[in-house]
């Protein structure tokens, strides 16, 4: 494990930075909560009216795809960035950034005239997304305790269910209400934005780091461009280009050659984006796996929910909404209940345990949806789904956050978002490309080649309008997507059994008692000699 540089000394001006009492957290904590309540906001609003979206803007299950891995992309790639700046420079004000990014790319996509415009503004909400997913994480190990994280991850767990339940519900009257429409769901979450902006200035009081700074920016260059090369094979690869082709080859190559050199570079430099020491530390390093695990099997199969609920169930975008209201509750239930357990008792692996066990079970059973299914089987399978993700999710950043020097708390959390975030995007790339496939072949054994392929068949990749299409022509577009759909989450199936091996292996150790900064002050009381793996 790396050590603290020498010297270093959280310092606001010249005096030491006192601890932030409780009030104060709270009070922080406001401004925190709405940043990552807008940060949720950015997917989950427009994730009910993208069928219209994409309709309406003349693009296809490819554009789809492309609007909700732009955002992905861009949170997943910089997210390291955002999580190293934050051991560098003011955390407060790299979250105003952040808010500030995503104001900007919600005004580019409620305006956006054409699926390219919109990606492209995605592009820019996934990078301010990205800050927010590391930092607010960051600021919270800083001002609190490991063994207090439990209780305030209840909020956030709270505040992450909140956001995914009124997001969908917001976003369905939005797109239903004839004189807003889909435009508004960008521009819903400004207002939020700006007020987090204001109550972060008001409330969140953080010392400046007292030491110079150096950014690692030709290492974040290179993990960024690698990834990305990575991600843009995953995403268009089966649909542009076989898996076995030349441009297969050139973008794997140059992807896995990107990266050789970003570790070459993180290995050398004084100040890396991934200190590569903290892969010393077992939790670490499982619990990296396990959340990339994680990302793969539940944001690469919920995201298509949307479209189940629509397009085989035959729902409006407001009664989507209130669908994934099941899994949104089983989700809060858990995480709070276990944050609070965690924090009363310090045992934290039980949870990881049941988590994937439980996650297990409930992709398993929504293998088995169809357009015939139950709502109220659909619902009880989503909330066991939920319950799953919401013991497994949180627990593990708190796992390696307690783990890590306190000075390396950017670092480690920002990885672990990361690999989640990564999983997410490959999960939505490979299913995205496994769910065209599906729906064409699926229309295909119903109608024949020609046919599927025609203009509102659902060939090719085409997002199809159900109110514009005969009722025949309905129900066998319904049967396809709910079958496709629901094979979706069987491939899931074996990386949330690798999950479960994955914390399996991870060792407990008892929670620590000290916050962040009280633990930064305690290293920098100290000159140690520094690690050869980052000096």
């Amino acid at each position: 494990m790396t050590t603290a540089p020498a010297g270093l000394v959280a310092k606001t001006g010249d005096v030491p930075a006192p601890r932030m009492t409780k009030r104060q957290i709270n009070e922080a904590l406001t401004g925190l909560m709405m940043g990552i309540f807008v940060s949720i906001l950015a997917s989950t609003v427009v994730a009910n009216a993208l069928p219209r979206v994409i309709s309406d803007l003349g693009g296809g299950q490819s554009v789809y795809t492309w609007v909700v891995t732009a955002e992905l992309l861009a949170m997943t790639a910089t997210v390291p960035l955002w999580g190293k700046l934050a051991d560098l420079y003011n955390q407060k004000l790299l979250i105003q950034l952040s808010l500030g990014l995503f104001v900007v790319g919600s005004l580019l996509a409620g305006f956006a005239p054409n699926p390219e415009v919109l990606i492209a503004s995605r592009v820019v909400q996934g990078i301010g997304a990205g800050g927010l997913t590391a930092l607010v994480q960051v600021v919270m190990a800083a001002i609190i305790p490991p063994r207090e994280l439990g209780r305030y991850s209840g909020i956030f767990g709270a505040v992450f269910a909140t956001g995914t339940v009124a997001g969908p519900l917001i976003g369905g009257l939005l797109v239903d209400t004839e004189w807003l429409g889909w435009r508004w769901t960008f521009f819903f979450g400004v207002p939020f934005a700006l007020l987090a902006i204001f109550l972060l200035q008001k409330t969140l009081k953080l010392p400046t780091l007292g030491r110079k700074v150096k950014v690692d920016y030709l290492g974040a260059f290179l993990i960024m461009s690698g990834v990305s090369m990575l991600l843009i094979w995953v995403t268009l690869a089966g649909n542009n280009f076989g898996w076995l082709s030349a441009w297969t080859a050139g973008l794997v190559t140059g992807g896995l050659v990107l990266i050789a050199l970003a570790l070459v570079v993180e290995s050398r430099v004084s100040e890396p984006i991934i200190p590569l020491g903290i892969f010393r530390s077992r939790t670490v390093s499982l619990a990296t796996i396990g959340s990339l695990l994680v990302g793969v099997a539940m944001f690469g199969s919920t995201v298509f929910l949307s479209q189940y609920f629509q397009l085989s169930l035959g729902k409006s975008p407001t009664e989507a909404g209130l669908l994934s209201l099941p899994m949104i509750f089983g989700l809060m239930v858990s995480s709070t209940i276990a944050g609070a357990m965690i924090t009363k008792t310090g045992k934290w692996k039980m949870y990881l345990v049941a988590g994937a066990i439980i996650m297990i079970a409930g992709l398993g059973l929504l293998s088995t949806i169809g357009a015939d299914t139950s709502l109220w089987v659909l619902g009880a399978e989503m909330a066991v789904l939920g319950v799953g993700v919401g013991l497994l999710m949180q627990n593990l950043v708190l796992a390696a956050q307690n783990d890590v020097p306190a000075h390396e708390l950017g670092a480690a959390t920002s990885v672990i978002s990361f690999f989640r975030s990564l999983g997410g995007s490959v999960g939505v790339s490979v299913l995205g490309a496994i769910l065209a496939n599906r729906v064409t072949a699926n229309m295909a054994d119903s109608l024949g080649p020609a046919a599927a392929g025609a203009p509102g068949g659902g060939g090719h990749g085409a997002v199809p309008d159900l109110s514009t299409l005969p009722p025949e022509l309905v129900t066998i577009i319904q049967n396809a997507y709910g079958d496709a759909i629901g094979d979706l989450f069987l491939v899931a199936v074996p990386f949330a059994v690798l999950t479960l091996l994955t914390v399996i292996f991870i060792k407990e150790v008892p929670l620590k008692t000290t916050s962040g900064l009280d633990r930064l002050a305690e290293e920098g009381n100290h000159t140690p000699a520094p690690s050869p793996m980052t000096h």
